[in-house]
């Protein structure tokens, strides 16, 4: 009985038409003045180098991601300039973003983009799903801020917002690709403003409607399911959050340092020295960067960055 009763609330508590709507309006209005200003988002920004913002922003913070998007995309402003660079050169200009392999991975996009499609940035979600590095959320990105074409884009902040206001949910609990889309997809105008209506629901999961600590008394939505619901709390268990010291991650990173540090490769001994605590684990993050193509090994017994080692 007492779950029926949940569901019905919830229910009650979901907009209507007219609510969705509204909804859209207001956050369209509300993204035109409270957006932040930043550097991918400018009128004469290239697809490419929306695509490269992408890269960059899986599972790295808006911050550390400015200064580097700003200096790539000066060096290497299209495909074919960053398919010239060797994939030693783009290791460098990654930096301490994280995850390095995404940087492979837009070095492989580039070269495909350069050498099968003419140096141009596809405009068809299923064409740019095909490009290496390339996923389901990534290639609607694309379509839709770099091309403006209303395609739901759906990230961790947009599930999270259509929890709340949609759905009178905390959080949005495990990801659906199909349900999720279907969500984002019913709310989306059937207008010109699609786009902005995406990139102003990202948005406001970003800025307002956050995870932790939700800013409700300066959001624009005016019909929320979850504020209406007397704010529930989640029902399921926080994500811990994830560890960085002392994992293989950060014995990769300190690896890697090394390499990007020096315009030749070096003995094993410079790599030994960065991670004595536990030398197995730094062997083992060592292979693993071999076997990620991020790292060569040279006829002599030496190790270099990929491409660096010829």
């Amino acid at each position: 009985m007492g779950l029926v009763f949940g569901m019905a609330h919830i229910l009650h508590c979901l907009p209507d038409q007219n609510d969705m709507s509204s909804l859209c309006t207001e956050l369209v209005e509300w993204y035109a003045h409270a957006r932040r200003e930043l550097p991918w988002r400018q009128p004469d920004v290239t697809a490419w180098q929306i695509m490269v913002s992408e890269f960059m922003l899986q599972q790295t913070p808006v911050a550390r991601v400015v200064p580097i998007w700003l200096d790539w995309v000066a060096r290497w402003p299209t495909p074919s300039a960053t398919a010239a660079a060797s994939a030693a050169d783009v290791l460098r200009a990654w930096g301490k973003l994280g995850y390095p392999r995404r940087a492979k991975r837009l070095h492989e996009c580039a070269i495909a983009i350069a050498t099968e499609l003419g140096d141009q940035v596809p405009d068809d979600v299923e064409v740019l799903l095909t490009l290496p590095g390339v996923g389901a959320y990534t290639a609607r990105a694309v379509a839709c801020f770099a091309y403006r074409q209303p395609v739901p884009v759906v990230d961790t902040n947009v599930r999270r917002v259509v929890a709340r206001a949609v759905h009178g949910l905390a959080d949005a609990g495990n990801p659906s690709a199909t349900r999720d889309m279907a969500d984002v997809a019913a709310l989306m105008p059937n207008d010109e403003t699609a786009p902005v209506f995406s990139a102003a629901l990202m948005e406001l999961g970003a800025t307002v409607c956050t995870a932790r600590s939700p800013t409700c008394g300066i959001c624009p939505v005016s019909v929320c399911a979850w504020r209406s619901a007397g704010y529930p709390p989640s029902t399921t268990a926080p994500r811990r959050a994830q560890r960085y010291a002392g994992t293989d991650r950060q014995v990769r990173g300190r690896l890697l340092d090394v390499l990007r540090g020096s315009s030749a490769p070096v003995v094993r001994a410079q790599l030994d020295v960065v991670w004595l605590t536990d030398t197995a684990q730094r062997d083992r993050a060592l292979d693993s960067l071999l076997v990620d193509g991020l790292v060569e090994q040279t006829a002599d017994g030496r190790f270099a960055l990929a491409g660096e080692g010829d």
